[in-house]
């Protein structure tokens, strides 16, 4: 008889119940983000789900909100209130938001991942977060405009927290991470547009050098570009995250052994951003998204973005700036608010978290 399988136990069509075992792994402690098999149920395992927290680290499969305390201070959410969370991703942010709620108004949360966005509905859905006060559209921020008019709504609160999830980043078959291996891929919505490995065989020289000015500002910008053009155009390949690391090393071979490691770290972290945002029209996302806010906002209505590098915090600033002068928004923050040091020993990824605010006119 099949070890995997029991004597007596049928699934509802009478057929027996096939028990898959879990993967082994050597050790004491799985290493691979699919052998995390606690981390990937946090509800079962709470005291493993803490401990990993407390060590500085993300369990597998989760995403720790940011700023949660700072962002609802300002929201002021209140029961009866209608809200928008334009960046879904784990949902937490949006849970904190529909407690406030007290079972009356609504959050609607949009999310261009197909995979992470379903489960993220099925978790809040089995917390007590049903329809009745949480809606789920698979859509990109960019389109709040059309979202306000398909619901016949205006919003009394509206976040957008613009950091990639960290279930994205920690799960290699995503391609984010240039520390393990995977598909060069880096897309948000992997069922369209092209992966970063197709997109760099498009690229020339100089869109490849610009792009890693552009969006991350790379100080070796011309000698990483001209390494990945290259090869490439010599029939090498760069179709996984660690060739693309490798290139990035091979590139940095000039700078000091003492300080290479570092430098590489850094230039992989910067030219890996530089391609998701590439790869997914960030700027161009971002720009619509902050054109349309002031007229999907009721009166009096507030919206606070987190940002996470400098590019999109110039365009909320400037873009913020520019629609108090016109008189769309009544207030805006005059600086930015950032995350406690208690928080960023806790969650390393709140580092370089900004979050900056806007009132609407009542």
């Amino acid at each position: 008889m099949d070890n995997n399988q029991t004597n007596n136990a049928m699934n509802p069509d009478g057929q027996p119940v096939v028990h898959k075992r879990r993967e082994r792994y050597s050790g004491t402690h799985p290493k691979k983000f699919s052998q995390k098999y606690k981390e990937h149920n946090p509800e079962k395992y709470a005291d493993t789900i803490d401990k990993v927290i407390k060590k500085g680290s993300t369990p597998a499969g989760m995403h720790i909100s940011i700023m949660v305390k700072e962002i609802l201070d300002f929201l002021q959410i209140k029961p009866g209130q209608i809200g928008l969370d334009a960046t879904l991703g784990y949902g937490g942010h949006t849970k904190e938001m529909m407690k406030c709620l007290e079972g009356r108004g609504h959050v609607y949360g949009l999310d261009v991942d197909p995979i992470e966005s379903a489960k993220t509905k099925e978790r809040l859905n089995s917390q007590g977060f049903g329809d009745d006060i949480l809606t789920v559209k698979l859509t990109n921020f960019m389109n709040i405009d059309q979202v306000a008019e398909e619901e016949g709504k205006k919003f009394d609160f509206i976040l957008a927290d613009l950091g990639v999830s960290s279930m994205q980043i920690d799960n290699p078959e995503r391609g984010f991470s240039y520390k393990v291996e995977g598909p060069l891929d880096l897309r948000l919505n992997p069922q369209k547009g092209v992966s970063a490995a197709q997109r760099l065989k498009e690229m020339d020289l100089e869109e490849i050098i610009g792009m890693l000015i552009d969006n991350s500002d790379e100080p070796y910008a011309q000698e990483i570009a001209e390494k990945i053009y290259n090869k490439i155009k010599r029939g090498g390949k760069i179709d996984t995250t660690i060739e693309l690391k490798e290139t990035i090393e091979e590139a940095l071979v000039f700078i000091p052994n003492k300080d290479r490691k570092e430098a590489v770290k850094k230039a992989c972290a910067r030219t890996f951003q530089a391609l998701r945002i590439d790869v997914n029209n960030e700027y161009e996302v971002l720009y619509s998204f902050l054109e349309k806010l002031p007229g999907v906002l009721a009166p009096g209505g507030r919206v606070a973005i987190l940002t996470f590098h400098s590019g999109e915090d110039r365009l909320v600033k400037k873009s913020f700036k520019e629609w108090k002068k016109a008189g769309e928004y009544s207030e805006v923050a005059s600086d930015v608010i950032r995350p406690s040091a208690e928080e960023c020993t806790l969650n390393p990824r709140a580092r370089s978290t900004k979050m900056r605010w806007a009132i609407k006119v009542e």
